[in-house]
Protein backbone atom coordinates (compact mmCIF):
# COMPACT_ATOMS: atom_id res chain seq x y z
CA UNK A 1 0.00 0.00 0.00
CA UNK A 2 1.90 2.93 -1.35
CA UNK A 3 -0.31 5.88 -0.28
CA UNK A 4 0.65 8.50 2.19
CA UNK A 5 -0.85 7.58 5.76
CA UNK A 6 -1.25 9.87 8.32
CA UNK A 7 -0.94 8.84 11.89
CA UNK A 8 -2.43 10.01 14.89
CA UNK A 9 -1.41 10.75 17.87
CA UNK A 10 -3.41 7.95 19.75
CA UNK A 11 -1.17 5.17 18.27
CA UNK A 12 2.08 6.84 18.17
CA UNK A 13 4.76 4.39 18.57
CA UNK A 14 2.62 1.54 17.40
CA UNK A 15 4.67 -0.06 13.96
CA UNK A 16 2.70 -2.97 12.52
CA UNK A 17 3.67 -5.91 10.14
CA UNK A 18 0.70 -5.52 8.22
CA UNK A 19 -2.81 -3.88 7.58
CA UNK A 20 -5.58 -6.97 7.41
CA UNK A 21 -8.54 -6.83 5.55
CA UNK A 22 -10.14 -10.34 6.28
CA UNK A 23 -11.25 -9.18 9.93
CA UNK A 24 -13.37 -6.34 8.82
CA UNK A 25 -16.40 -8.17 8.94
CA UNK A 26 -15.81 -10.64 11.55
CA UNK A 27 -13.96 -8.53 14.13
CA UNK A 28 -15.31 -6.45 17.10
CA UNK A 29 -13.37 -3.79 18.03
CA UNK A 30 -11.97 -3.09 21.48
CA UNK A 31 -10.69 -0.18 22.70
CA UNK A 32 -7.46 0.63 21.61
CA UNK A 33 -7.54 -1.53 18.82
CA UNK A 34 -5.42 0.22 15.73
CA UNK A 35 -6.63 0.26 12.53
CA UNK A 36 -6.26 2.07 9.12
CA UNK A 37 -9.07 4.51 7.94
CA UNK A 38 -10.12 6.54 4.64
CA UNK A 39 -11.54 9.44 4.93
CA UNK A 40 -15.36 9.58 3.47
CA UNK A 41 -16.79 12.91 4.02
CA UNK A 42 -15.33 16.10 5.75
CA UNK A 43 -17.18 17.08 8.84
CA UNK A 44 -16.39 18.44 12.73
CA UNK A 45 -12.37 17.44 12.49
CA UNK A 46 -10.95 19.06 9.43
CA UNK A 47 -7.31 18.11 11.15
CA UNK A 48 -5.83 15.47 13.37
CA UNK A 49 -3.28 15.37 15.80
CA UNK A 50 -0.02 13.96 14.15
CA UNK A 51 2.70 11.63 16.34
CA UNK A 52 4.17 14.99 16.16
CA UNK A 53 1.54 16.32 17.79
CA UNK A 54 1.48 18.67 15.03
CA UNK A 55 -2.23 19.08 13.61
CA UNK A 56 -2.42 17.53 10.21
CA UNK A 57 -4.78 18.71 7.81
CA UNK A 58 -7.01 15.75 6.28
CA UNK A 59 -9.22 15.49 3.21
CA UNK A 60 -11.49 13.54 1.34
CA UNK A 61 -9.80 10.29 0.25
CA UNK A 62 -7.06 10.28 2.58
CA UNK A 63 -5.62 7.36 5.08
CA UNK A 64 -5.12 7.73 8.60
CA UNK A 65 -4.09 5.18 11.35
CA UNK A 66 -5.76 5.38 14.25
CA UNK A 67 -7.12 3.72 17.09
CA UNK A 68 -10.88 2.92 18.44
CA UNK A 69 -11.63 4.65 21.40
CA UNK A 70 -14.75 5.97 23.64
CA UNK A 71 -15.64 9.54 24.18
CA UNK A 72 -17.49 11.60 26.95
CA UNK A 73 -17.72 15.42 25.62
CA UNK A 74 -20.70 17.01 27.17
CA UNK A 75 -19.72 20.05 24.71
CA UNK A 76 -18.71 18.05 21.75
CA UNK A 77 -19.46 14.58 21.01
CA UNK A 78 -20.39 11.51 23.06
CA UNK A 79 -19.25 8.31 21.09
CA UNK A 80 -18.55 4.42 21.42
CA UNK A 81 -16.20 1.69 20.17
CA UNK A 82 -19.02 -0.15 18.20
CA UNK A 83 -19.81 -3.73 19.68
CA UNK A 84 -20.18 -5.50 16.30
CA UNK A 85 -18.42 -5.38 13.33
CA UNK A 86 -18.72 -2.05 11.25
CA UNK A 87 -17.55 -0.59 7.79
CA UNK A 88 -18.52 2.94 8.78
CA UNK A 89 -16.72 4.58 11.44
CA UNK A 90 -16.54 8.47 12.52
CA UNK A 91 -13.62 10.65 14.38
CA UNK A 92 -14.64 11.42 17.98
CA UNK A 93 -11.42 12.89 18.88
CA UNK A 94 -8.82 14.81 17.11
CA UNK A 95 -6.19 12.93 18.46
CA UNK A 96 -7.25 9.98 16.44
CA UNK A 97 -10.36 8.33 18.91
CA UNK A 98 -12.17 6.68 16.24
CA UNK A 99 -16.04 5.09 17.11
CA UNK A 100 -19.52 5.95 16.24
CA UNK A 101 -21.26 9.00 17.98
CA UNK A 102 -24.49 8.44 19.84
CA UNK A 103 -24.91 12.07 20.94
CA UNK A 104 -23.82 15.64 20.34
CA UNK A 105 -24.05 19.32 21.97
CA UNK A 106 -26.74 21.36 20.19
CA UNK A 107 -23.94 23.68 18.92
CA UNK A 108 -22.83 21.13 16.20
CA UNK A 109 -26.89 20.27 15.70
CA UNK A 110 -26.20 21.38 11.78
CA UNK A 111 -22.89 19.84 11.58
CA UNK A 112 -22.05 16.38 11.05
CA UNK A 113 -18.66 13.76 12.23
CA UNK A 114 -16.13 13.42 10.09
CA UNK A 115 -16.61 9.75 8.59
CA UNK A 116 -14.53 7.03 7.92
CA UNK A 117 -14.46 3.61 5.85
CA UNK A 118 -12.46 1.00 7.42
CA UNK A 119 -9.38 -0.33 5.40
CA UNK A 120 -8.32 -3.20 7.84
CA UNK A 121 -6.89 -3.86 11.15
CA UNK A 122 -3.09 -2.65 12.23
CA UNK A 123 -1.26 -6.26 12.69
CA UNK A 124 1.66 -7.69 14.31
CA UNK A 125 4.00 -10.04 13.40
CA UNK A 126 1.36 -13.32 14.84
CA UNK A 127 -1.23 -11.98 13.00
CA UNK A 128 -2.63 -10.52 15.91
CA UNK A 129 -5.19 -7.00 15.79
CA UNK A 130 -2.34 -4.61 17.42
CA UNK A 131 -3.98 -2.43 20.62
CA UNK A 132 -2.13 0.93 21.78
CA UNK A 133 -2.67 -0.07 25.89
CA UNK A 134 0.17 -0.76 27.27
CA UNK A 135 2.03 -1.31 23.64
CA UNK A 136 5.50 -1.52 24.45
CA UNK A 137 4.95 -0.28 28.35
CA UNK A 138 5.33 -1.53 32.15
CA UNK A 139 1.89 -1.73 33.43
CA UNK A 140 2.08 -0.74 37.64
CA UNK A 141 -0.49 -2.04 40.07
CA UNK A 142 -2.13 -0.05 42.32
CA UNK A 143 -0.10 0.40 45.62
CA UNK A 144 -0.95 4.26 46.85
CA UNK A 145 2.60 4.98 46.74
CA UNK A 146 3.49 8.36 45.57
CA UNK A 147 7.19 8.99 44.36
CA UNK A 148 9.38 11.27 46.75
CA UNK A 149 6.32 11.86 48.97
CA UNK A 150 5.26 14.58 46.70
CA UNK A 151 2.47 16.46 47.09
CA UNK A 152 -0.44 15.45 44.77
CA UNK A 153 -2.86 18.40 44.72
CA UNK A 154 -6.09 17.21 42.11
CA UNK A 155 -7.45 19.71 39.87
CA UNK A 156 -11.10 19.20 39.05
CA UNK A 157 -14.12 20.87 38.06
CA UNK A 158 -18.08 20.95 37.59
CA UNK A 159 -18.10 20.38 33.90
CA UNK A 160 -16.05 20.17 30.93
CA UNK A 161 -14.48 23.82 29.74
CA UNK A 162 -15.05 24.91 33.43
CA UNK A 163 -11.18 26.07 33.47
CA UNK A 164 -9.61 23.15 35.51
CA UNK A 165 -7.00 23.06 33.29
CA UNK A 166 -5.75 26.44 33.04
CA UNK A 167 -5.86 26.14 36.95
CA UNK A 168 -3.48 23.20 36.61
CA UNK A 169 -0.97 25.06 34.58
CA UNK A 170 -1.47 28.45 36.43
CA UNK A 171 -0.74 26.54 39.81
CA UNK A 172 2.32 24.61 38.44
CA UNK A 173 3.56 28.13 37.33
CA UNK A 174 3.27 29.27 41.11
CA UNK A 175 4.55 26.53 42.63
CA UNK A 176 7.69 26.43 40.73
CA UNK A 177 8.07 30.11 42.39
CA UNK A 178 9.52 27.40 45.31
CA UNK A 179 11.93 26.08 42.89
CA UNK A 180 10.64 23.00 43.20
CA UNK A 181 10.54 20.17 40.79
CA UNK A 182 6.64 20.68 39.49
CA UNK A 183 5.33 17.72 37.99
CA UNK A 184 1.54 16.76 35.95
CA UNK A 185 -0.20 14.26 35.09
CA UNK A 186 -3.75 14.19 33.26
CA UNK A 187 -5.52 11.06 34.25
CA UNK A 188 -8.68 10.76 32.03
CA UNK A 189 -9.83 12.05 28.81
CA UNK A 190 -9.89 11.67 25.12
CA UNK A 191 -6.53 11.58 23.23
CA UNK A 192 -5.11 14.81 22.68
CA UNK A 193 -1.94 16.64 24.15
CA UNK A 194 -3.11 20.12 23.95
CA UNK A 195 -4.02 20.07 27.83
CA UNK A 196 -0.45 18.42 29.01
CA UNK A 197 1.49 20.94 26.63
CA UNK A 198 -0.59 23.76 28.03
CA UNK A 199 0.88 22.45 31.81
CA UNK A 200 4.69 22.31 30.59
CA UNK A 201 4.84 25.40 29.00
CA UNK A 202 3.45 27.05 31.96
CA UNK A 203 6.61 25.73 34.35
CA UNK A 204 5.94 22.00 35.16
CA UNK A 205 9.09 19.99 34.69
CA UNK A 206 7.45 17.17 33.08
CA UNK A 207 3.76 16.59 31.87
CA UNK A 208 2.05 12.89 31.13
CA UNK A 209 -0.99 11.94 30.71
CA UNK A 210 -3.09 8.59 30.13
CA UNK A 211 -1.64 8.12 26.13
CA UNK A 212 2.20 7.35 27.30
CA UNK A 213 0.20 4.15 29.11
CA UNK A 214 -1.14 3.75 25.89
CA UNK A 215 -4.62 4.96 26.42
CA UNK A 216 -6.54 7.27 24.03
CA UNK A 217 -9.08 7.27 26.22
CA UNK A 218 -10.51 6.85 29.85
CA UNK A 219 -13.95 7.09 29.51
CA UNK A 220 -15.93 3.67 30.27
CA UNK A 221 -12.62 2.29 31.75
CA UNK A 222 -12.80 0.36 35.32
CA UNK A 223 -11.86 1.63 38.61
CA UNK A 224 -9.43 -0.91 39.16
CA UNK A 225 -7.48 0.16 35.59
CA UNK A 226 -7.51 3.59 36.11
CA UNK A 227 -6.25 3.09 39.48
CA UNK A 228 -3.46 0.84 37.90
CA UNK A 229 -3.28 3.40 34.94
CA UNK A 230 -2.59 5.98 37.80
CA UNK A 231 0.23 3.68 39.52
CA UNK A 232 1.68 3.43 36.29
CA UNK A 233 2.16 7.20 35.84
CA UNK A 234 3.18 7.74 39.30
CA UNK A 235 5.86 5.43 38.37
CA UNK A 236 6.74 7.08 35.65
CA UNK A 237 7.82 10.21 37.44
CA UNK A 238 10.13 7.85 40.49
CA UNK A 239 12.91 9.17 38.26
CA UNK A 240 11.81 13.17 38.76
CA UNK A 241 11.51 13.15 42.70
CA UNK A 242 8.66 16.10 41.66
CA UNK A 243 7.96 17.53 45.45
CA UNK A 244 4.71 18.46 43.42
CA UNK A 245 2.47 16.23 41.06
CA UNK A 246 -0.77 18.53 40.02
CA UNK A 247 -3.01 16.07 38.62
CA UNK A 248 -6.25 16.44 36.29
CA UNK A 249 -9.25 14.64 36.18
CA UNK A 250 -10.84 15.23 32.96
CA UNK A 251 -14.83 16.68 33.31
CA UNK A 252 -16.99 17.36 35.85
CA UNK A 253 -17.93 16.23 39.31
CA UNK A 254 -20.53 13.24 38.55
CA UNK A 255 -19.35 11.96 35.53
CA UNK A 256 -18.57 8.58 36.15
CA UNK A 257 -14.83 7.97 36.10
CA UNK A 258 -14.43 11.00 37.89
CA UNK A 259 -17.02 10.22 40.52
CA UNK A 260 -15.95 6.83 41.66
CA UNK A 261 -12.71 8.07 41.70
CA UNK A 262 -13.36 10.65 44.30
CA UNK A 263 -15.81 8.32 46.09
CA UNK A 264 -12.80 5.89 46.59
CA UNK A 265 -10.92 5.82 49.52
CA UNK A 266 -7.37 4.33 48.10
CA UNK A 267 -7.35 6.70 45.39
CA UNK A 268 -8.04 9.85 47.57
CA UNK A 269 -5.65 8.90 50.30
CA UNK A 270 -2.95 9.76 48.24
CA UNK A 271 -4.49 13.66 47.36
CA UNK A 272 -3.02 16.26 49.57
CA UNK A 273 -5.08 19.16 48.24
CA UNK A 274 -8.05 19.80 45.86
CA UNK A 275 -8.68 22.30 43.40
CA UNK A 276 -12.18 23.05 42.55
CA UNK A 277 -12.90 25.09 39.35
CA UNK A 278 -16.41 26.23 38.59
CA UNK A 279 -17.93 27.91 35.43
CA UNK A 280 -20.30 30.49 37.31
CA UNK A 281 -20.83 30.77 41.08
CA UNK A 282 -23.78 28.21 41.13
CA UNK A 283 -21.34 25.69 40.17
CA UNK A 284 -18.93 26.82 42.56
CA UNK A 285 -21.31 26.65 45.49
CA UNK A 286 -22.79 23.30 44.12
CA UNK A 287 -19.11 21.72 43.91
CA UNK A 288 -17.81 22.70 46.91
CA UNK A 289 -20.91 21.29 48.82
CA UNK A 290 -21.05 17.89 46.86
CA UNK A 291 -17.01 18.18 47.57
CA UNK A 292 -17.26 18.51 51.73
CA UNK A 293 -20.19 15.61 51.58
CA UNK A 294 -17.47 12.96 50.46
CA UNK A 295 -15.45 15.07 52.79
CA UNK A 296 -12.96 16.97 50.68
CA UNK A 297 -13.56 20.29 50.87
CA UNK A 298 -11.08 22.11 48.48
CA UNK A 299 -7.93 24.68 49.32
CA UNK A 300 -9.13 26.88 46.53
CA UNK A 301 -11.56 27.12 43.88
CA UNK A 302 -10.70 28.89 40.41
CA UNK A 303 -12.01 28.62 37.39
CA UNK A 304 -14.29 30.34 34.51
CA UNK A 305 -16.13 32.19 36.78
CA UNK A 306 -13.02 34.13 38.01
CA UNK A 307 -13.07 36.06 34.88
CA UNK A 308 -15.80 38.22 36.08
CA UNK A 309 -15.35 40.49 39.50
CA UNK A 310 -18.43 40.27 40.18
CA UNK A 311 -19.17 36.76 40.43
CA UNK A 312 -16.35 36.45 42.44
CA UNK A 313 -17.42 39.00 44.60
CA UNK A 314 -20.67 36.81 44.94
CA UNK A 315 -18.55 33.63 45.75
CA UNK A 316 -16.57 35.56 48.23
CA UNK A 317 -19.57 37.00 49.84
CA UNK A 318 -20.57 33.58 50.87
CA UNK A 319 -17.80 31.28 51.26
CA UNK A 320 -14.32 31.13 53.45
CA UNK A 321 -12.43 29.26 50.66
CA UNK A 322 -9.70 31.41 48.56
CA UNK A 323 -10.88 32.73 45.76
CA UNK A 324 -8.03 32.29 42.65
CA UNK A 325 -7.80 33.96 39.79
CA UNK A 326 -4.74 33.62 37.33
CA UNK A 327 -2.75 36.18 38.79
CA UNK A 328 -3.01 34.39 42.49
CA UNK A 329 -2.51 31.35 41.14
CA UNK A 330 0.76 31.46 39.44
CA UNK A 331 2.14 34.03 42.45
CA UNK A 332 4.56 32.71 44.84
CA UNK A 333 1.75 33.28 47.96
CA UNK A 334 0.05 29.97 46.40
CA UNK A 335 2.51 27.53 47.76
CA UNK A 336 1.76 28.80 51.72
CA UNK A 337 -2.16 27.57 51.12
CA UNK A 338 -1.01 24.66 49.53
CA UNK A 339 1.58 23.90 52.42
CA UNK A 340 -0.91 24.45 54.99
CA UNK A 341 -1.15 22.02 57.69
CA UNK A 342 -4.52 20.96 57.85
CA UNK A 343 -5.42 18.62 54.82
CA UNK A 344 -8.58 18.14 53.35
CA UNK A 345 -10.51 15.07 55.78
CA UNK A 346 -10.31 11.66 54.21
CA UNK A 347 -13.59 9.89 54.19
Amino acid sequence: MDKKIKRTISCSGVQYSAIDQTKNHTYSPKMGDVALFEVLEIGKHKTVQAESKRLVTILKGDYILAAFANRYATAQFEGYVPDKPTEILEILGAGGAIGLVKSKNAAFEDIEATKLRLIGYANDEKGAVMNTIYHNKVKSAFRGEVPNNAKVILSIGSTMDSGKTTTAAFLARGLKTTNKKVAFIKLTGTCYTKDKDLVYDCGADISIDFIDAGYPSTFMVSKPDLLDLYQTLLDRLAVEKPDYIVMEIADGLVQLETEFLLRDKSFMDTIHQVVFSGGDSLAAFWGISFLEELGHKPTMIAGRFTMSPLLIQEVEDRIDIPVMTLDKLMNKDVVKIIEKSVDFVKN
